[in-house]
């Protein structure tokens, strides 16, 4: 059996996020820009004979009664998929706001989906943990890949991202979570076209400049649902150095845009506010 693993579940940032159209099933398309944050959840596997799972960390309150959560869905979809014994003591260091449209539990279900094949010493194929992670949810797919990523149909059909540079990221929310459902049922309607963007940016500033063009179309029906989203996204552009603010997924976090690490982990010290939550680091490429 496997000794202790160690395996990173990064935050997911929609850098956009349109909505450019609806299946006949009653699922939205997208159209979106995927990155990842330097902030992640943690898992750990240790040897055990059966499979359970222990939460930690700062969020770990927000999930107590959740015995049967995205992350033990996954292990034992995989176990299923690949005809391995489902076992293991995972812990989850909960460090990602819950229900905050940054991904935080998708990240989780495909941080396990990868360490349990190495803890398992499995090797299935892309194609089944696709379909395992579609399954689970529309954002595990490039949950699963852990790399910018341009996302497209419900989130499964995956494209190569244009080239990201280096920059910051500073990351805000409310305190308030936000379910995904309610934000599209909230959500006026009317289509956008998909984006069109260029092979890459030379820099922060100017990948910002081309996306302050494009826009997250869950951002008004979130904020009508929470208010304080609006009073956020002020506060960050309000921020020395910010390139661009706007809402990640369908809330409530939020994000600036800063030239470096550094201007990002400044911004998120400054925008510490009673009930908040905020953090300030680098965008990983």
């Amino acid at each position: 059996m496997a000794a202790d693993l160690h395996e990173p579940a990064p935050a997911k940032v929609n850098l956009f996020l349109h909505v450019t159209g609806k299946r006949a099933d009653g699922y939205h398309l997208l159209d979106s820009l995927a990155v990842f944050a330097g902030l992640a959840d943690h898992l750990t596997f240790a040897p055990s004979d059966a499979l359970f799972l222990r939460v930690t960390g700062p969020f770990a309150g927000s999930l107590p009664s959740e015995s049967d959560n995205l992350v033990l869905r996954a292990a034992r979809l995989l176990a299923t998929e690949c005809g391995a014994q489902p076992n293991g003591a995972l812990t989850l260091d909960k460090r990602i706001p819950v229900a905050s449209g940054v991904g935080g539990g998708s990240a989780d279900a495909a941080a396990v989906l990868r360490l349990l094949c190495r803890a398992w010493g499995v090797t299935p194929t892309f194609a089944v943990l696709d379909r395992v992670a579609t399954s689970l949810g529309a954002d595990i797919p490039v949950c699963l890949r852990n790399r910018p990523m341009r996302m497209g149909g419900v989130g499964e059909r995956l494209t190569p991202a244009p080239s990201i540079p280096e920059c910051g990221l500073a990351l805000v929310n409310p305190g308030i979570p936000l379910a995904t459902v309610s934000v599209f049922r909230a959500w006026a309607g009317g289509f956008s076209s998909e984006a069109i963007l260029p092979n890459g940016w030379d820099n922060a500033a100017a990948m910002a400049a081309s996306l302050s063009g494009l826009r997250n179309d869950l951002e008004a029906p979130a904020v009508v649902l929470v208010p304080a989203i609006q009073q956020v996204l002020c506060a960050i552009r309000e921020t020395p150095g910010c390139l661009l603010a706007r809402m990640s997924g369908s809330g409530a976090t939020c994000f600036g845009l800063f030239a470096s690490t550094a201007a990002a982990q400044a911004a998120a010290a400054q925008l510490t506010r009673p009930g908040w939550w905020a953090w300030g680091g680098p965008l990983s490429r």
